[in-house]
């Protein structure tokens, strides 16, 4: 009895560690060159849906292009698609501007 109260109790106080760790963790795999790039270019169209644009958060818009690949989500990111513009209008290099994709993409997953 006394031993089951221990592993119950320890068992409770694991579970915020996990938390914890967990909440690290996302911090950890967070793109804040990509936020920021977020933030300064792509919110005028991804925040409202202008133009069609996947609006941030919208895991029903985001889904498909996802299953479509990350090579195709940054060849948009790159050339522009329909009234989006090549690199968003920014002058930002490759690696921001993949973490700006991944930065959307992970709003969603």
């Amino acid at each position: 009895m006394l031993e089951a109260r221990a592993k119950k109790q320890a068992a409770a106080t694991a579970a915020p560690t996990k938390a914890v760790a967990a909440a690290g963790a996302s911090k950890a795999t967070s793109h804040p060159a990509g936020e920021k790039l977020y933030k300064s270019a792509c919110v005028a169209c991804h925040s409202t849906g202008v133009a069609n644009a996947p609006k941030l958060g919208d895991k029903a818009a985001w889904n498909p292009l996802i299953a479509k690949g990350m090579d195709s989500l940054m060849e948009v990111a790159l050339k522009g698609k329909g009234a989006m513009p090549p690199r968003g209008a920014s002058s930002a290099d490759d690696a921001t501007l993949r973490a700006a994709v991944e930065y959307m993409i992970g709003t969603v997953q």
